[in-house]
């Protein structure tokens, strides 16, 4: 029996198949001193579990309380009666076995000796069943080794027997409590090499020892009752009910909510445990780790009261050994020296340079050999491209292999010679890896030999290939151009491996293009009967421009328009300026035109003026149909073009910005400090594509900070990942965010049917805003990538970070405080908002097409999630959550009023004596006001002190107003633009849109009604009002002159405060008079 003390919340709202309260008299007989021990409730010990133990899914279920323990808000977890529980919840998209196309499914479950089967469902490819079973784990201490078996048949009753349709095997290792346990559906494997399945299964597995859950019965042999709907055994919690027991009057339980988060963990992760979140969402979690044998380490999960979210859904700070040292609180323990790369874990590979061959012999019948290489070294395999009749290639290629995965000896060089049928053996070369040597950077580079090929025999034969073999790690400078062992793609991996590799982009520098068309002279149009009308046309690239169309009974058209561009360097594309005249309603006749390159275009930082110039519009001519001449035309348009650098180019949301610097380098100020980011690895990821028919993943992460976007190596086939890349930034200035992204790369096999027409997935964003960070603290947490889609929001994995923002001097950093945040250019020529976010989404749009030429490139969807392209469109949700921001901005404000209003009506009468003291020494001291409200205003900074965040803020979901969305509003949101909705789903949302409207509207008339009242006091429109209130004035300045305005403060603030027997139930004279004053509300049609 194993024990486990966790904080224990004070009510008791626990699960009760994961929880229960026990007895708090103590047992008669006490357990086995094995025991987990939680010393002030703040971190979990294990000093006496051996490793295996430590390896085991030792589940906590039984929670129990004892108050005569020293520490009576602990938790004792139990472990006797320990069960492994599992809800066969559904199966989609199942293979039919009939011969109509149907199937009769029934689930086997297989554990530990124990089988469980549910009831048959016939006819139907996607069943539900909904039914709950429960095994009896027999030794706690060996369930990592135990897995779950479920079997998928079809129930033919012709032969009475079923036949396979699929399976799915869990480890022992993913078990967790139920508190933790969430709906997931698999894919189903195969149970051979020759076997055909499809479909997913879905089951809810999870682990009690709830006393009065009992172990399910198993079911006889295949019977008629078999078929009924009914479930195996409906179990409820703290009832007992056995597995044969079938109510047929019980309501069946609805079909759960199935929210995809991630797969169970096959790979051990450290436990997590939550000191701020109530009892009732904290969970311990056991798992093992398969790289390290180290202890679980304690991890803290932080959530903020005012935004409580699910404790999946929050922030995780985690203690990892990095490079350079252990990390525990944000600072690091020095271990060995680690160098440039002390924020990631550190990886030892071994690195495989295959530079080039020579003298090689010839095996085709006309003497040529088409070689390649191919490094072998156990499991994995590493091949070059080959050469076509070559024999003296050179290649330079280097594969790097993982060490920790490396289980041979020995690694075979082969040469090869490329066939048609079957690949000729050339030679090979042999090394022994235990005589292999170590490079340590800043060492020079291994000098690559030569090596004499042998044959299979061992014997010495001709031709030698030229290598070089070493064990680095990640800081190696071949790390980043190698060919992985976990990133060799299924397909051709010589065509793909440009989409796999690590690289980092630098955007284009982008600049604002100020076009001022003044006018044109000496246009002519070919019909001379009538005038023309004549517009000018501005266009560099996919940006078009064009002023209004004029008429003028001379050759001369006067327009003055100014219009913005954006464009980036190297200038690819010239300012186009055309004249046209509109001869119908949709037709432009061209009149001339001029072509001006952007590089000869005058360039300024500030707002001086530039010089305007005239240039010739030339005409193309049709002289026939394959052929245009140009002839000079003796028009001329006056304009004036710059390039305003003193502005910054808006490329991103203004909230998420990671740059703010101008776009003149001149203007540039030096950098503040330096921001490291250490990807170390992503934990849980959803399935993104079926391959073999099962789930898989080829992530990489995509980080973005100014100019310099960074992307990991794509690791092929893994839901868990392990990056360990390291990149830094210059920080000019702390206001800015740093944008993590993770990506399913869909560019790997054109057969991935979920890819999306080729495009890559996202998989969740975390944005980290710099100023929130504290200077030389490592923040090592563990972020939930959450997604939107149309169902709900949905929790796709889990992304861990190491993020260190050091400056070089925090003088300089707190005066970047007082400096404005946008450059100059932007408050003394401001740009208005409809053109800012104009202009944004074109500098998105060119700063994705030039990301998309690089190599690899860095695609289009990438770019625009990374820079919320799409943020501008409306969203209901989103307007909701902006509103509720709002209403918590002043939620202070109604709060003291609220507390004003309670002084007011004396409902605590010792408050309002000392708020009226408190009143009278203000009134007669006013130079103590400001003083005590700044001091009341450090006092609540300094006691909040206690309570600062100890990490970056995340995305909440709360604050999204994600939890209770209407499936419709995200619908709405998801939707293209223009609209792809049938006319009746549009017609509603446009009614609701008009209601919503509605009150906005006439929310907005009341406040225009009351700010018209207080102006049209003095514009006689109410000749009695404006007459009283006249006098009124008379009367105060008189009274006012003569009397202190202490007195008066005083006799003001008693009769707000005044007692409730002195007030009326009716509002007061100055209410009444106000009321009655008039608007324009009349005015109006």
């Amino acid at each position: 029996m194993a024990k486990a003390t966790i904080p224990r919340h004070p009510i008791s709202r626990l699960h009760p198949l994961s929880f229960q309260e026990a007895n708090p008299t103590p047992p008669p007989t006490p357990p086995p001193p094995l025991h987990l021990l939680s010393e002030g409730c703040g971190r979990l010990e294990n000093s006496k579990l051996s490793e295996k133990r430590r390896g085991a899914v030792l589940a906590p279920l039984l929670i129990s309380s004892d108050p005569s323990s020293p520490s009576t808000n602990c938790r004792v977890i139990n472990m006797s009666n320990l069960k492994l529980g599992v809800e066969v919840l559904s199966a989609h998209d199942l293979i039919s076995k009939d011969g109509q196309g149907s199937v009769s499914a029934y689930v086997e479950l297989r554990f530990d000796g124990q089988k469980f089967r549910t009831t048959i469902k016939e006819k139907d490819v996607n069943p539900v069943w909904n039914e709950s079973f429960y095994f009896n784990v027999s030794d706690p201490s060996t369930l990592s080794d135990c897995p779950l078996e479920a079997y998928v048949y079809h129930f033919n009753r012709a032969t009475n027997s079923g036949s396979f349709i699929g399976k799915v095997r869990l480890a022992g290792t993913s078990f967790v409590p139920y508190s933790d346990a969430v709906d997931l559906h698999y894919p189903l494997e195969k149970r051979g090499i020759f076997s055909r399945v499809k479909g997913e299964l879905g089951l809810k597995v999870f682990l009690t020892d709830d006393p009065s859950t009992r172990s399910s019965v198993p079911r006889p042999a295949f019977d008629p009752i078999l078929s009924s709907p009914a479930s195996s055994h409906a179990q409820q919690p703290q009832t007992e009910v056995t597995g044969s027991s079938l109510n047929p009057f019980q309501e069946s339980r609805p079909e759960p909510l199935r929210t995809f988060h991630h797969l169970p963990r096959e790979q051990q992760q450290q436990p997590y445990y939550s000191a701020a979140a109530p009892a009732f969402d904290q969970s311990v979690r056991y798992a093992t780790d398969e790289m390290k044998s180290e202890p679980p380490q304690v991890v803290r999960m932080f959530s903020s009261s005012s935004s409580q979210q699910p404790v999946d859904f929050q922030l995780k700070e985690t203690s990892p050994s990095l490079g350079g040292g252990r990390i525990i609180g944000g600072r690091m323990i020095p271990g060995e020296k680690a160098g440039a790369f002390d924020l990631v874990e550190k990886m030892e590979y071994l690195f495989v340079r295959v530079v080039k061959a020579r003298e090689l012999p010839a095996k085709d019948i006309t003497g040529s050999l088409d070689p390649y290489v191919e490094v072998r070294l156990g499991n994995y395999k590493g091949t070059t491209r080959h050469f076509e009749k070559n024999q003296h290639p050179e290649w330079n290629q280097v594969f790097a292999f993982a060490r920790e995965r490396v289980q041979a000896s020995f690694m075979e060089v082969v040469l090869k010679d490329k066939d048609l049928v079957k690949d000729d053996f050339v030679g090979l070369v042999r090394f022994d890896l235990n005589e292999v040597p170590t490079r340590v950077p800043p060492d020079s580079p291994l000098a690559p030999e030569w090596y004499r090929l042998e044959d299979k025999k061992g014997e010495k034969i001709k031709g030698e290939l030229m290598l070089a073999v070493w064990y680095g790690t990640q800081a190696d400078e071949s790390f980043a151009y190698a060919t992985h062992s976990d990133a060799v793609p299924a397909g051709d991996a010589h065509t793909l491996s440009n989409y796999i590799r690590a690289k980092v982009y630098h955007a284009p520098r982008l600049w604002y293009v100020r076009v001022n068309v003044i006018e044109a002279h000496d246009i002519f149009v070919s019909d001379k009967k009538r005038f023309p009308d004549v517009l000018c046309k501005a266009r560099i690239g996919g940006q078009l421009m064009k002023t209004k169309a004029i008429q003028s009974r001379t050759p001369n058209f006067l327009w003055n328009e100014e219009f913005m561009f954006v464009a980036a360097e190297p200038f690819e594309e010239d300012l186009i300026l055309s004249v046209e005249d509109r001869v119908a309603h949709n037709k432009d006749e061209e009149i001339g035109r001029v072509h001006i390159p952007l590089a000869a275009v005058e360039k300024r930082a500030d707002d001086r003026i530039i010089r305007s110039k005239w240039w010739n519009l030339k005409r193309p001519v049709a002289v026939d149909v394959d052929q245009l001449k140009e002839d000079k035309f003796s028009s001329k348009i006056h304009a004036r073009i710059c390039l305003d650098g003193g502005y910054h180019v808006l490329d991103e949301s203004t909230q998420y910005s990671s740059d703010l610097r101008p776009t003149a380098k001149p203007l540039w100020k030096p950098p503040i400090g330096l921001l490291e980011l250490g990807v170390l690895n992503a934990t849980g990821l959803h399935p993104m594509k079926t391959r073999e028919g099962k789930g898989t993943c080829d992530s990489y992460c995509v980080a973005k900070y100014g100019h310099k976007w960074v992307r990991t190596r794509t690791i092929v086939a893994n839901i868990s990942p392990r990056f360990n890349e390291q990149y830094t930034w210059d920080v000019y200035d702390h206001a800015t965010v740093l944008t993590v992204c993770v990506f399913d790369n869909c560019q790997l096999s054109e057969k991935d049917s979920s890819s999306g027409g080729n495009k890559d997935v996202k998989i969740g964003k975390v944005r980290i805003r710099l100023s929130t960070l504290e200077t030389g603290r490592i923040y090592t947490n563990t972020y939930p990538l959450l997604v939107l889609h149309n169902s709900g929001v949905k929790k796709m994995g889990e992304l861990h970070l190491a993020i260190r923002f050091s400056v070089t001097s925090m003088l300089n950093t707190m005066y970047i405080y007082s400096k404005p945040l946008l450059p100059k250019m932007h408050y003394i020529r401001p740009l208005p908002i409809i053109q800012q976010e104009m202009l944004r989404h074109q500098a998105v749009q060119i700063v994705a097409a030039r990301l998309s030429r690089m190599e690899p490139p860095l695609r289009k969807e990438v770019v625009e999630y990374m820079s919320d392209a799409h943020s501008h469109l409306w969203s209901m949700r989103r307007s909701k959550a902006n509103f509720f921001r709002l209403m918590s901005v002043f939620s202070g404000l109604f709060a003291v009023g609220k507390w004003f209003g309670d002084v007011c009506s004396w409902k605590n009468p010792v408050t309002t004596i000392l708020v009226h003291i408190l009143f009278i020494m203000l009134v007669c001291f006013p130079e103590l006001i400001l003083p005590t409200i700044f001091l009341y205003m450090f006092l609540i900074g300094v006691w909040n002190y206690r309570f600062r965040p100890r990490y970056p803020p995340h995305m909440n979901t709360k604050i999204s107003s994600v939890e209770a969305v209407d499936p419709d509003e995200l619908d709405e949101e998801f939707d293209t633009y223009p609209t792809s909705r049938n006319p009746e789903i549009v017609r509603m949302r446009y009614d609701r849109l008009r209601s919503v409207a509605g009150r906005i509207q006439t929310v907005v008339g009341d406040i225009a009604t009351q700010g018209e009242r207080l102006h049209l006091l003095l514009t006689w429109r109410d000749p009695r009002v404006t007459a009283m209130f006249l006098v009124f004035c008379l009367c105060a300045a008189t009274v006012l002159y003569v009397t202190p305005l202490q007195v008066v403060a005083t006799a003001a603030g008693f009769y707000l405060m005044r007692h409730p027997r002195f007030r009326h139930k009716l509002p007061s004279v100055p209410v009444n008079f106000f009321r009655r004053l008039p608007a324009r509300t009349d005015s109006l049609l």
